[in-house]
């Protein structure tokens, strides 16, 4: 998972996919997507993306979803895709935990791989009537190629690639799928329930906020990642320089010489299960030098367990289950007291 966190691009040439798409006129094929209710917004509808201008001409009956998250955001407005991409966990569906209630008795999408890039030929044989790609790293070609078999939707127009604010998700989401006066009551909710979390911790006003990795040594996520919003919406400032580190990625590595980076009121470290990189960063004589190592105030989260996923999902559905479950370990960091016991969050 560290190293699909990190940076992901589509490489897969689409050679034969007219012929495939002429070709897969029989056969079974997988259940239309699923809804609760009906589209509440007339079609046609269109969305400016990052590589121009998309028209949904009905509403999407057989949804194909290539960028990484965007399953939650439809399960949120009672529709199910008939696929996904898989990005981490191997969860049946690619549906998390979070999101299961969401989904209830629905059939669960088929699942797509993203490691070599998009899967072209099988988005293809599933017929879809829309593609979202907006949590995504798509290439101009990917989106020409994807823009043949139905309409896409791409990452938006000024933002990095997997950069997407959570709220800019779920919106064009919903005007994708005819329900955007739902969608604006989604974020409204999930944005009430993050204020309140913000409110009732005073300490994080102010206090300063990262999230990190050891990809390649220190890595760290920027102001234009989800997981450093997610920071800034509870009301920790990022440190200063973050966004010069970055640039135009959501993160970046730190060289040696900016360790002092790290030195926040709160540090997360999201690192691998099977791999000792708490001992590691444990044990590295610049680290070990922080106050934000001698005074306890860094948590460990394993990518694959479902709180540090919910940390790098960052949607509408993993957005309630992250407040209830981090926040109480960011309270116990945040007081800067070592005798303070950061205590492990559970499922």
């Amino acid at each position: 998972m560290r190293l699909a966190s990190i940076r992901r691009t589509a490489t897969v040439a689409a050679t034969g996919l007219v012929l495939l798409l002429s070709a897969c006129g029989g056969g079974s094929e997988p259940p239309a997507t699923s809804s609760s209710g009906t589209a509440s917004d007339s079609f046609p509808v269109s969305i400016e993306h990052k590589f121009g201008t998309t028209t949904v001409p009905t509403e999407p009956k057989r949804i194909v979803v290539v960028g990484l998250v965007e399953q939650d955001a439809l399960l949120s407005l009672g529709v199910v895709p008939v696929a996904t991409s898989e990005w981490f966990g191997e969860k049946p569906g690619a549906i998390w935990p979070w999101a299961e209630a969401a989904l209830g008795g629905a059939t669960r999408p088929q699942v797509l791989t993203s490691t070599d890039g998009v899967q072209f030929e099988k988005v293809a044989a599933l017929r879809p009537d829309l593609i979202l790609g907006i949590y995504s790293g798509l290439t101009a070609d990917d989106y020409a190629t994807l823009a043949k078999i139905a309409p896409t939707v791409a990452q938006p127009k000024g933002a990095v690639d997997y950069g997407v604010a959570w709220q800019d998700l779920t919106r064009t989401v919903g005007a994708a799928v005819g329900r955007k006066a739902q969608a604006d009551r989604v974020v409204a909710d999930v944005e009430g329930k993050i204020a309140a979390a913000r409110s009732a911790n005073p300490a994080f006003a102010g206090a300063t906020g990262l999230m990190a990795t050891t990809y390649e040594g220190y890595y760290v996520y920027g102001p234009q990642d989800p997981r450093g919003r997610f920071l800034t919406d509870l009301g920790f400032t990022l440190p200063a320089g973050l966004a010069e580190v970055t640039g135009a990625e959501f993160g970046a590595n730190l060289s040696r010489e900016r360790t002092d980076m790290l030195d926040t009121d709160v540090l997360i470290w999201l690192v691998d299960k099977y791999d000792p990189d708490r001992a590691k960063v444990q044990a590295d004589p610049l680290y070990s030098k922080l106050k934000v190592k001698s005074e306890g105030r860094d948590v460990y989260l394993e990518n694959e367990e479902i709180v540090g996923a919910a940390t790098s999902f960052i949607t509408p559905l993993s957005l309630p289950f992250l407040l209830e479950k981090l926040v109480p370990q960011l309270t116990a960091a945040v007081d800067g007291d070592p005798a303070t016991v950061v205590q492990r969050a559970t499922a």
